[in-house]
């Protein structure tokens, strides 16, 4: 496996069919990560196509609070998450 890059969750998209936030990876796919791994402190979002993945930048105090209040039911549009 290899680290592609370092990525922001504010660079990412919320994907609400996958339920997780997203970033291209270069191989066509989507490198994802769902917001109970980002909660459970997982700070890097694979490509299920290929070995890449990305280190995710992110607060997550704030993520876990987001899953406390039902976050992770998101209406199309990914919480405001601050980098940490």
């Amino acid at each position: 496996m290899g680290l592609y890059d370092e990525v922001e969750i504010e660079d990412m998209e919320w994907n609400e069919e996958l339920e997780a936030f997203t970033y291209s990876c270069p191989c066509g796919d989507l490198f994802q990560i769902s917001l109970k791994e980002l909660a459970a402190g997982e700070d890097v979002a694979r490509c299920p196509s290929c070995s890449l993945y990305v280190q995710v930048i992110y607060d997550q105090a704030a993520i876990a609070a987001k899953c406390r209040e039902g976050g992770t039911n998101i209406e199309g549009k990914a919480p405001a998450i601050p980098v940490s």
